[in-house]
């Protein structure tokens, strides 16, 4: 069976295919000046952030002014789909698009939208997500940052101390999209607010935290807050109610991000494939056998990713609900590991020169960086990230298999 769009779609398809040839950056101005934080916005990335937002295609399925063209959610994935197939990223700030400016323009004042989302949107921003701590990951209800005001909601100061942990791109945004605690005597559910909080603040710190491979370029921080003042009106939504809007704000990250997740497995897949017969070819018959299976199940799984994306994206198209979102992060974070385990082992030795690869300019593709082994130590951050699998194994398990909390 061949799953293909209608004409119009199609033809969407082809404009944009022809507008990002002329106006895409090039691989070169990428690798010469790359964004070493997913917090960071070099020169070309904030022109192109730019250019796609006056030309519609930023978010399509936005209007005009908040850079989109009306279009459907078939018309959005195949955009997204010819970015990550030319490995192009539509910002190199994934949370502050992907997140932030969304979650803004759902509950934020038309100031923060004019102040915040917009220059999120124009490429003149960049944004990070406080939202984990020491003692609250996963469980994001456990936040103990805290927030008290002083003065009326109107011309009053927040004043916030507490820490944040794993805060993507912290170390280079403008500002933080901030969940912290405004009412200590409700249940931890409720209580939680969002907090606007410019990165240059008086009594900020960051400390950036070098992972194992490229150490010189961490995306990862802590954040400490002691006694940072923001104005009242920095208060995004209503006050208490930051639990509903971080369900929101995840929904905007998780709703599309299967779409690059899938291709960035195929690209991987399709490297494996390439360079294994040489390989091969060395081993003896049992090792090879053995190698040529773990390859076919990688490829059958490639597949069945693919699949089950599209098969819950059609559902969501129509308007109705997909359990299968709720599989994807899970199921695409493990084969993603798995492709750079296998292609390692059959590689062998040469997997192991670690540095050999340069930064190809971004970070928001979720598109195969580094060697086979870089590749597999940065797949346990794909495990982590939006929700590790041991939670997401725990929502499959409740809302979609419908077992009982054990």
């Amino acid at each position: 069976m061949r799953l293909r769009f209608d004409d119009s779609v199609e033809a969407t398809r082809q404009e944009f295919r022809e507008w990002l040839a002329a106006n895409r950056p090039s691989v070169e101005e990428m690798a010469a000046d790359p964004a070493v934080s997913t917090g960071h916005a070099p020169d070309w990335a904030r022109r192109w952030t730019r250019a796609m937002f006056d030309a519609g295609w930023l978010v399509p399925g936005w209007p005009p002014e908040l850079g989109g063209r009306g279009a459907g959610p078939i018309e959005t994935f195949v955009v997204l789909e010819e970015l990550a197939a030319a490995h192009v990223p539509r910002t190199t700030n994934v949370q502050g698009l992907g997140i932030v400016a969304p979650s803004i323009v759902d509950y934020g004042t038309p100031e923060q939208v004019r102040d915040h989302a917009l220059p999120i949107l124009r490429g003149e921003l960049t944004a990070c997500l406080g939202m984990s701590e020491p003692d609250a990951g996963s469980d994001l209800a456990s936040l103990s940052t805290r927030a008290v005001l002083e003065g009326d909601e109107d011309t009053g100061e927040w004043v916030i101390d507490g820490q944040k942990v794993w805060t993507s791109g912290a170390n280079y945004a403008d500002f933080c999209f901030l969940f912290c605690r405004t009412e200590p005597d409700e249940p931890k559910h409720r209580g939680i607010s969002i907090l606007l909080v410019p990165m240059d603040a008086p009594g900020i710190t960051v400390r950036p935290l070098p992972e194992i491979v490229h150490p010189d370029e961490p995306d990862l921080n802590e954040v400490f807050l002691d006694g940072v003042r923001v104005p009242a009106a920095s208060l995004v939504g209503r006050r208490g109610d930051g639990w509903a809007m971080a369900n929101g704000s995840l929904a905007h990250e998780r709703g599309m991000v299967w779409v690059s997740a899938v291709m960035g497995l195929e690209e991987a897949l399709g490297s494996l494939v390439a360079g294994a017969p040489a390989h091969l070819a060395a081993m003896g018959p049992h090792e090879r056998a053995l190698a040529v299976d773990q390859i076919v199940q990688i490829a059958i799984d490639t597949q069945a990713a693919r699949c089950l994306g599209q098969r819950g994206f059609a559902k969501l198209a129509r308007g109705g609900s997909a359990p299968e979102q709720a599989l994807m992060k899970l199921y695409a974070s493990d084969c993603r590991q798995r492709v750079a385990r296998i292609a390692a082992d059959v590689q062998g030795a040469d997997s192991l020169e670690l540095g050999s690869v340069p930064n190809d300019g971004h970070q928001a593709v979720d598109e195969p960086r580094g060697t086979w082994m870089e590749q597999w130590f940065h797949s346990f951050a794909n495990t982590i990230s939006a929700g590790t699998s041991e939670i997401q194994r725990n929502i499959v398990a409740e809302r979609v298999l419908g077992l009982p909390r054990g």
